[in-house]
């Protein structure tokens, strides 16, 4: 396996990840548990079963690179580059908080991607071939064919299990626009490998990949294009909430195209002319470079899953039931590849699930369901927007009779004294409850909020007894307590404003 620019940061990931001189161990005659795939929930499962110390057999089974691609081409690198670009952007704005910069601000974008790789490099140990290893696992690099319900062939050896867990992942979307592969484009899997910055960008797809990027590499320098086939941008969010992050993306500079469908991408002499389709006509488009961030495909394909009967859709992914099993009992899948959740903790959290139907749940007593699960998620745009729970939209499908509270941030003090005012809180309840259903946040650090309100949600916190516990002051998350602080104010109906002057006339 090679990155580019295949640099010492490089080399050093890739003897941890996918060490050149790896030489697979003896297998035994049966496994307890094969592992295919060693992303998130592959490593979660691999590395859980054998910290439990009960003396399993495990092998873990990975044709590219360990740590998959939270490690190497999604979470880690892309964090790295945002926190890049927040921090020249913070710097171009300085004037609004009495700090002049003298000259120009620009970025160095050899180094912002140096410091990725190097960040990456120093991350990448606690998903390394020896750290497995060092726990009991033996690893298996290269690609793995089921030959049976109790057997994958890796290479030239035959690997029997009692139990395997399918976590492969998924892969960029690459939609059939006429000419694009001809014409060369960018993915999640080659963008972190840019060593200087493009002059101009397109961007298909304006969901949380498509927006994160666009931002953080306008910022950055380059002169970024985002085309998206729906209405708005972010379009399974909150509205109030795209339509913010939105603004945010415009005002920094890039250049938004809603409701495009896109022809064909043509090699000119000039860059790459993409042409399209809107409600004002046909067009054209000619940049640097393409990135496509039109979604996402699940890994189902070489495995022979069809030989031994595990059901699957190429576009959906495996099928699961809710205790995480395929259509056949001993095999589970997990992550990406089975999931409509495509986030870290989502694929760590179904691991979990996972070790503990396989070795906990004897005749199936305790299992546990991977509906039960408050997922939260978060796009890490500035700002960000983190959602848990049900939104709106989903409250009035399930006709779900619920009442809402939104805190604007220019009623929250921090957030005025941080100049970071643009967003809001909106906390989903039940009708004639305090029960929380769901909360949509838009902040700097949303992500960071939205832990407090799935905690309540998973504790069945209502808000009621939020409103009791103490946030510091001054802090961004007090939109929490000003939200619970509201509901609190809707339980003050004009007979219980009569009983407390009456008791009031008591004490």
């Amino acid at each position: 396996m090679n990155l580019l620019p295949a640099d010492e940061q490089d080399q050093r990931l890739i003897r941890h990840v996918h060490p050149p001189d790896w030489r697979p161990p003896q297998p035994p005659a049966c496994y307890d548990l094969i592992v295919i795939g060693a992303g998130t929930a592959g490593l979660v499962v691999a590395a859980g079963a054998a910290g439990l110390d009960i003396g399993l057999k495990i092998a873990l089974v990975e044709k590219k690179l360990l740590g998959g691609d939270c490690l190497n081409f999604g979470c880690v690198p892309s964090k790295c580059l945002i926190r890049s670009s927040r921090a020249i952007a913070n710097l171009q704005k300085a004037i609004a908080y009495g700090i002049d910069v003298q000259g120009v601000v620009k970025a160095d974008f050899g180094a912002v991607m140096a410091r990725m790789r190097r960040i990456r490099a120093d991350i990448s140990h606690h998903d390394s071939v020896q750290r497995l290893t060092a726990l009991g696992v033996d690893v298996f690099l290269g690609a793995a064919t089921f030959t049976s319900n109790h057997s994958v062939r890796v290479e030239a050896q035959t690997l029997n299990f009692k139990k395997a867990v399918i976590a492969t992942g998924a892969r960029a979307y690459i939609p059939p626009i006429e000419g694009l592969a001809d014409a060369g484009f960018l993915t999640n899997e080659t963008v972190f490998s840019l060593t200087t910055l493009p002059t101009s960008l397109a961007i298909i797809g304006g969901g949380p990949i498509g927006c994160e990027l666009a931002q953080a590499l306008q910022r950055l320098g380059t002169q970024v294009t985002l085309l998206h086939n729906q209405g708005q941008l972010l379009s399974k969010e909150d509205p109030e909430a795209a339509a913010i992050v939105q603004q945010a993306l415009a005002r920094d500079g890039v250049v938004i195209i809603t409701a495009a469908k896109l022809e064909r991408v043509t090699l000119t002499e000039t860059g790459k002319c993409i042409t399209y389709q809107t409600a004002s006509g046909r067009k054209t488009l000619t940049v640097a470079e393409i990135f496509v961030g039109a979604g996402r495909s699940p890994n189902v394909s070489g495995m022979g899953l069809e030989a031994i009967g595990i059901d699957y859709d190429a576009r959906q992914g495996i099928r699961v039931n809710d205790y995480l099993q395929t259509s056949l009992a001993n095999i589970y899948a997990a992550g990406d590849v089975s999931s409509n959740w495509q986030f870290t903790h989502a694929a760590d959290a179904a691991a979990r699930i996972v070790i503990k139907n396989m070795f906990f749940s004897p005749w199936g007593l305790g299992r546990q369901r991977l509906r039960d699960l408050i997922m939260p998620r978060v796009t890490y745009t500035d700002p960000e927007i983190a959602q848990v729970g049900m939104e709106e939209a989903s409250a009035n499908q399930d006709n779900i009779a619920y009442q809402t509270i939104t805190i604007p941030l220019t009623n929250v003090d921090r957030a005025i004294t941080d100049g970071e005012t643009e967003g809001f809180l909106k906390l989903l309840y039940k009708a004639n409850s305090d029960q929380i259903i769901g909360a949509t946040i838009v902040a700097s650090h949303a992500g960071e909020m939205i832990s407090e309100i799935t905690t309540a949600i998973v504790g069945k916190v209502g808000l009621g007894q939020l409103s009791t516990v103490i946030h510091p002051y001054p802090t961004q998350a007090e939109a929490i307590k000003k939200a619970a602080d509201a509901y609190r104010r809707t339980r003050l109906t004009p007979r219980s404003r009569r009983l407390l002057t009456w008791l009031s006339k008591l004490s």
